[in-house]
């Protein structure tokens, strides 16, 4: 990404068309909650400062919503800010953080949590995932994708625009720059034959596809490994551009999905990712792992 670093170190954004506000709104956020720690200030005295309370401090200091550019002067001013070079820097993040990513035209099916988790994805310099039940929604041919989204929703009227964003979202895998995408599948997820026998063959042919691509990191955990820590469910890890900014874990739900933000939580999650990829197939044995399960289909 075209990052731009001023002279006193804060980082600047172009426009993101691709990507959204999410990488502002963390950035700034990050840079907030140092600037209040340095003053050693309450999250709640700050939240009483712009008229909110301790909970939306954490929000804004975690990237999760938009800011307000009164909330950021008065945040601004609280916390001893008098350059008029960082002021304008974060005046500016702040702005970008009120911009809409390129799926707000799928709005009517994107849920708030989801709107946040597309901004993380989009914006990620690495992803890293485990699947227990389906092949990774980056990796989904249009047909698997269908067959998946069928069985969460029961609004068929909207099993299209939800099958579009899907293929949507899979075009940061051909960006000039893309993200890393470093996936583990469970050999279930592999086995389970979601839109037919064909339909599976087709979507096991197009995994093998993408793994060939130098960004993409397939692996497979075969029922012969055993339990594994991965069982309790799927598990997404992100990585933001740039080092300032912290590992996000994403834990999808029936009906939603959780960020933990304890920094015991992620350390513990990513823990769990390291083994998962310690304990699967290498990505060669991967790669002939699908293609034997291919075949068997």
């Amino acid at each position: 990404m075209n990052e731009i670093l001023s002279e006193r170190g804060i980082r600047r954004i172009p426009d993101y068309a691709q990507t959204g506000p999410t990488v502002a709104r963390m950035i700034l956020g990050t840079r907030l909650r140092q600037l209040r720690e340095a003053r050693q200030i309450t999250g709640g005295e700050a939240g009483e400062e712009i008229r909110a309370s301790h909970s939306k401090i954490s929000r804004l200091e975690m990237g999760r919503t938009g800011f307000k550019t009164r909330d950021v002067l008065d945040l601004l001013d609280l916390y001893g800010v008098t350059d008029e070079a960082e002021r304008a820097t974060l005046l500016a993040l702040a702005r970008q953080s009120n911009t809409l990513g390129w799926w707000h035209i799928y709005h009517e099916v994107v849920p708030s949590w989801l709107n946040v988790y597309l901004g993380l994805e989009q914006a990620a310099s690495v992803i890293r995932s485990y699947e227990l039940q389906f092949v990774p929604g980056l990796l989904q041919t249009e047909d698997y994708a269908r067959a998946v989204l069928r069985l969460a929703h029961d609004q068929p009227e909207l099993l299209e625009r939800r099958v579009e964003l899907r293929m949507a979202r899979q075009r940061l895998l051909y960006r000039e720059r893309p993200p890393h995408v470093w996936v583990v599948i469970d050999e279930a997820a592999l086995r389970r034959p979601l839109g037919g026998s064909a339909g599976m063959r087709a979507q096991l042919g197009w995994l093998l596809e993408l793994s060939d691509l130098p960004h993409v990191t397939v692996q497979v955990i075969p029922f012969s490994v055993g339990g594994h820590p991965g069982v309790g469910g799927p598990l997404t890890v992100l990585r933001p551009p740039g080092a300032e900014l912290p590992d996000v874990v994403y834990l999808e739900q029936l009906t939603g999905g959780v960020f933990p933000d304890k920094p015991a939580e992620i350390e513990h999650y990513r823990h769990v990712m390291n083994r998962l990829v310690v304990e699967a197939l290498p990505p060669e044995e991967s790669r002939d792992f699908v293609h034997r399960v291919r075949r068997e289909t």
